[in-house]
């Protein structure tokens, strides 16, 4: 009972929302036929235990049918929350982007509420057969419930005549179910089009947004249609990379737009990935990764020299300390701290050395761990600093810091800001037999455009 009581509770929250319905301009007909059939299932359910079940019985044979609602008031929390977010105002261009082609309401809302109902009515019949005390009419009500699954009723079009309403599978909702996500595709496409030719897109990166939009939209196998500069991406103000996923480089978790996503990152000819890439962005269903857009470095060049640029500020920093005879011993990009020069996000960006002097020997008493990614720090480390700590023991004594094992760690930050890997992430060795490696010679190699 109680299960069913949150669920009407959640059915007068949806009805609450769709008061506002004339504001959600995402996804406004696959909204409205969620809330119809949620509330349509609603109907059914409470039809059916005023039908078949006591009042007075709630507490003994009512048990039957708990799990059942159970799973369906998940599904309508999950349906709410669906409909709140695109009722929502805020981030407006990201959720044009992600929910214009995303089929979450039919393929996954909707799928799990007709897979649930028929497990609800089916657990309120079971209920039904042993509700009450009179023995005749228990046994009317087994052949009335069985008379439903009798072979005459596999037809679809009698199933559907006779049980669709009961069962939301009537011609009404099966018609809307094939309409709606086109429907609400060709309005978002058709708003931002009217937007566009109105000059209602004042900024500049709106604009590139709406190009996001209207490109993946009409799907191209050219690079100039599938891809866009990354500067689109990078060049936003909210734009941030929070952190690595896994243990490479390859994928990193960034905010874009006030929302979260994760971001592939490889290097290689692009022209070839074209097709590949503009297959994967067409693909939509709630248990695949969906690619929603790709961006291309056109401003290679530009990164290039800002990489360059902060390989000098930490070459600067490093002679300044050995000019001191300070030798860091511990240089790795966790150690670099980078801010921006100024307010302006130009791309220029300032570098700072730290974790030597009195952090590095804070550092010493205490056992070595890992990076925030997940990295062992020996393979920033030069290959006669390992083989001292081999001999030491990693807590054993100070080590013998010199120039050339600072200029190797430097050699390594390197190959991470010019390839974007962290060096041997691709190695099929770890922890000490990589360790052992290195002591041996083996160095990281350069993805095929360096070498």
């Amino acid at each position: 009972m109680e299960q069913f009581r949150q669920i009407g509770e959640v059915v007068g929250s949806l009805k609450a929302l769709m008061i506002f319905q004339d504001d959600i301009q995402i996804n406004l007909r696959q909204c409205c036929l969620l809330v119809d059939m949620f509330t349509s299932a609603y109907k059914t359910v409470a039809d059916q235990i005023k039908q078949n079940l006591r009042f007075e019985e709630k507490n003994t044979k009512w048990k039957l049918i708990e799990h059942p609602l159970r799973d369906l008031l998940r599904i309508f929390k999950g349906g709410e929350m669906y409909i709140r977010q695109c009722l929502e105002t805020k981030n407006w261009w990201v959720k044009a982007i992600s929910l214009y082609r995303n089929k979450d309401c039919v393929e996954f809302h909707i799928h799990n509420l007709l897979c649930c109902i028929p497990v609800v009515v089916e657990a309120i019949e079971m209920a039904g057969e042993i509700s009450g005390l009179d023995q005749d009419e228990m046994q009317k009500k087994k052949v009335m419930y069985s008379l439903k699954y009798q072979k005459d009723w596999k037809d679809p079009r009698l199933f559907q005549w006779k049980f669709g309403k009961q069962y939301l599978v009537s011609q009404d909702f099966c018609n809307r179910i094939d309409s709606v996500w086109d429907e609400d595709g060709w309005f978002l496409l058709k708003k931002i089009q009217e937007k566009k030719k109105s000059g209602g897109l004042s900024l500049r990166h709106d604009k590139q947004l709406a190009d996001i939009f209207l490109k993946n939209v009409c799907g191209s196998e050219t690079m100039d249609d599938v891809l866009l500069p990354c500067a689109t991406l990078v060049s936003s103000k909210d734009y941030q990379v929070r952190r690595r996923l896994g243990n490479g480089s390859q994928y990193k978790e960034i905010q874009w737009l006030g929302e979260t996503f994760a971001l592939r990152h490889f290097f290689g000819d692009i022209k070839e990935l074209i097709p590949e890439i503009s297959k994967e962005s067409g693909l939509f269903h709630p248990n695949i990764m969906h690619v929603l857009c790709g961006f291309f470095g056109r401003g290679k060049e530009r990164m290039f020299l800002v990489a360059v640029d902060l390989m000098l500020q930490i070459a600067r920093g490093m002679e300044y300390l050995h000019s001191k005879k300070i030798y860091h011993g511990n240089l790795n990009p966790y150690n670099v701290l980078i801010k921006a020069r100024n307010a302006i996000k130009d791309g220029c960006l300032q570098a700072k050395i730290s974790g030597f002097g009195l952090s590095s020997s804070i550092s010493l008493m205490q056992k070595a761990p890992k990076s925030p990614s997940g990295q062992l720090p020996f393979i920033w480390y030069a290959p006669e600093v390992l083989t001292e700590q081999e001999e030491l023991g990693i807590e054993g004594g100070n080590l013998k810091y010199t120039k050339k094992s600072d200029v190797y760690s430097f050699g390594m930050i390197c190959f991470e800001l010019l390839t974007g890997k962290v060096p041997f992430e691709d190695s099929h060795l770890q922890g000490d037999k990589m360790s052992r490696n290195i002591r041996a010679g083996e160095r990281p190699l350069f993805p095929a455009p360096f070498a």
